[in-house]
């Protein structure tokens, strides 16, 4: 069911929906020229911000959670996807093993592998969870939230293969950011094939790198489908690692935050919007949504450090490390009043689904990754994943599910291009 939906779709975000419906199968050929040249990951998930006047990605996930979320429906879907990534991976593979993250997972998280163990299973695969978490020392059988059971068991390396005692797997799928790097137990798995690869990890993966590759993507398709890019893509800049107790580290934010809010206002004026422009300063690696400061003058940067801080600003939320300063995409959608923003789901190259990310209490120009956050499944199944031609731009809720899809994909192609970047066989070759 099509959940209750107030969109303020004008001026340009109009006109993207009606080039992206009109060129479908320009679309739809440049994608399939993509993924003849370049890998997807094994999954995705995309947050994307819908301004109205600019669509764009703002995070990509190559570890994505919150398969429970979805709608029941999409589950065909996804079994379909599964399968037709399993068949071009390891063709006779029988079993998979599930590497979760490592700590005492939320009851959340538990419900999510369910779901991912449900899919794999369905599309014909034993599956079994591996955790390389050291504090787990056996086999623990922990509760779901339905009443049923999810088994984690301490993965054993024996030469250069992971799995269980009897289970023999032909993939291994991390579902483990790695965000304190790679450990030994997962390194020189030669016979195995280990999705999505270690330099997927955080403690490799930069925001920076990806979103570099998706302006490259951005540019390209805008060209293809005779649009500006920056109605797709978010402007950003980088500070590498900042501490804003020290001048260069404060004056380093403070150039970047300028320079961009004025490329933002230009784009802006260009476009006739009204909104102020803002900038989002967030840890160049992954954080699960923590740590993210937003910026709506440069002259807010002056008072942090200081005591009391004013406006909600404090030193206390600049990410600590590397940090990317990224264009503030408004999220004009609504459900029932509340800020929402959609999250695209994928499995190697197809659109499974997805959902909002609706947050009562934030604002559109906040971050809704925050506790108090509630989801709402998007209604890509059957005629809702599928644009509906000759039907005007914004009249038609599918149609905006398609663009979504469509926005999601080119961020997995830049997650392709990303993941050759950094794969050390092929540096080892260039």
């Amino acid at each position: 069911m099509v959940p209750h939906l107030i969109t303020a779709l004008t001026g340009p975000i109009n006109e993207l929906e009606q080039r992206i419906l009109d060129a479908t199968p320009v679309i739809e050929r440049w994608f399939r020229l993509e993924w003849m040249e370049h890998t997807p990951p094994i999954y995705c998930s995309v947050d994307i911000r819908n301004a109205g006047f600019k669509l764009a990605p703002v995070d990509t996930n190559l570890y994505p959670d919150g398969w429970h979320n979805l709608s029941p429906e999409m589950l065909p879907l996804a079994v379909q996807a599964a399968q037709a990534a399993i068949e071009k991976i390891c063709p006779e593979a029988r079993n998979l093993l599930v590497v979760p993250e490592n700590g005492k997972p939320s009851s959340f998280y538990l419900a999510s592998l369910q779901r991912l163990q449900e899919i794999f299973r369905m599309a014909g695969l034993n599956v079994r969870f591996g955790s390389i978490d050291p504090a787990l020392k056996r086999s623990a059988v922990v509760p779901l939230p339905d009443g049923e059971t999810l088994t984690l068991e301490p993965a054993q390396r024996q030469r250069f293969r992971l799995g269980l005692k009897n289970f023999d797997p032909c993939t291994i799928l991390l579902n483990n950011d790695l965000a304190a790097g790679a450990p030994g137990i997962l390194e020189e798995l030669h016979e195995q094939y280990l999705l999505p690869p270690l330099q997927a990890g955080w403690s490799v993966r930069r925001k920076s790198r990806h979103f570099q590759s998706y302006e490259e993507v951005s540019k390209r398709f805008g060209k293809l489908i005779g649009i500006d890019p920056w109605l797709i893509n978010p402007l950003f800049a980088t500070c590498g690692e900042i501490d804003i107790h020290e001048p260069q580290g404060g004056e380093c934010l403070r150039t970047n935050v300028d320079a961009l809010l004025t490329k933002v206002r230009r784009k802006y004026k260009e476009y006739g919007i009204g909104e102020k422009p803002f900038v989002v300063v967030k840890a160049d690696q992954g954080t699960h949504g923590m740590g993210i400061m937003t910026v709506r003058d440069v002259k807010d940067l002056d008072q942090l450090g200081r005591k009391p801080p004013r406006d909600g600003l404090s030193a206390a939320a600049v990410p600590r490390g590397e940090v990317i300063i990224q264009e503030g995409v408004l999220a004009h959608e609504r459900i029932h009043d509340a800020v929402a923003e959609p999250v695209v789901y994928m499995i190697d190259r197809y659109v499974v689904g997805g959902f909002y990310r609706v947050h009562a209490e934030r604002g559109e120009d906040e971050n809704l990754s925050a506790p108090g956050a509630r989801f709402v499944p998007l209604a890509f199944a059957g005629g809702g994943q599928l644009p509906k031609p000759g039907v005007r731009a914004g009249a038609s809720a599918p149609n905006r599910f398609y663009m979504y899809g469509v926005i999601g994909r080119l961020a997995l192609v830049a997650a392709s291009y990303e993941l050759e970047a950094t794969d050390p066989e092929l540096q080892a070759i260039a």
